[in-house]
């Protein structure tokens, strides 16, 4: 099973839109899936349709040791895709994982153990650069970095990647980053495209040439209890997921592209 984690510190750049449109996308092509919720104000759970009184285990569980992944993994209405659940418990993960030796291993081995059955696992990261993120990009084998196309988010993207080489470093040698996606790009805002220029000449082959646009259909669809993909498989903003679907299966390792 290849792990991705899908993260950046910085909160609405598309992060879990991201995670749940690409589950969605791999699971068409007939990948067995594994989404992650390590968020806990559980929008990938909500956004794949998951309300929030349906999660009797979650990935709370898994941190401290009280449930393993079959025990939490919940089946979706996406065929091929499955769910761990986030609940409001993770707020308190951090905390209470402070004090336990191998605090950032936890995800690991929870996946580790119970992770067979599945092609490809995301997990959707919260919006810092805590334990529960940590714990993810010690998880992962690979990053994928969501981008909002504007000015602060080059600076978040600097710490992110400072984040990435202390993990090397201490946790994870192993973890790689996938690539940068661009999201809510506007073109009718030219500091998008400045902003969008800046990564490129910076990251150069590491950023997608698929970019995420702004669209009201992506904005709408979790409301809904469903992937963009699912609720307008028409709209640009599932095109350009698609289209970014397509791409990082490229960029996978060549035992999975057959799959």
């Amino acid at each position: 099973m290849i792990t991705i984690a899908v993260a950046n510190q910085k909160g609405g750049v598309g992060k879990t839109t991201t995670a749940i449109n690409i589950a969605t996308a791999l699971a068409a092509t007939g990948w067995k899936v594994l989404l992650v919720d390590l968020d806990p104000q559980g929008n990938a759970s909500t956004g794949i349709g998951v309300a929030s009184h349906e999660r009797e285990r979650s990935s709370y569980d898994l941190l401290i040791d009280q449930a393993t992944v079959a025990e939490c993994l919940m089946p979706t209405r996406i065929p091929g895709l499955d769910l761990v659940p986030a609940t409001v418990d993770l707020s308190g993960a951090e905390v209470e994982l402070v004090s336990v030796e191998d605090r950032t291993g936890k995800l690991r081995g929870a996946l580790s153990q119970g992770g067979a059955g599945h092609d490809i696992c995301l997990i959707d990261c919260p919006p810092s650069l805590g334990l529960l993120t940590l714990n993810a990009l010690t998880a992962a084998d690979t990053l994928l970095v969501p981008l909002q196309c504007e000015f602060f988010a080059l600076e978040g993207l600097s710490q992110l990647l400072q984040t990435v080489e202390r993990v090397q470093e201490r946790f994870n040698a192993d973890l790689g980053i996938l690539g940068v996606v661009l999201t809510m790009f506007d073109r009718r805002n030219r500091l998008t495209d400045q902003v969008a220029d800046d990564v490129r000449s910076c990251l150069h082959d590491l950023v997608f040439e698929a970019v995420i646009p702004r669209n009201v259909r992506l904005s709408e669809a979790p409301s809904h209890g469903l992937p963009a993909l699912i609720y307008d498989h028409a709209c640009p903003g599932s095109q350009a997921y698609m289209k970014l679907a397509r791409e990082l299966i490229g960029r996978l390792p060549e035992r999975r592209k057959a799959a």
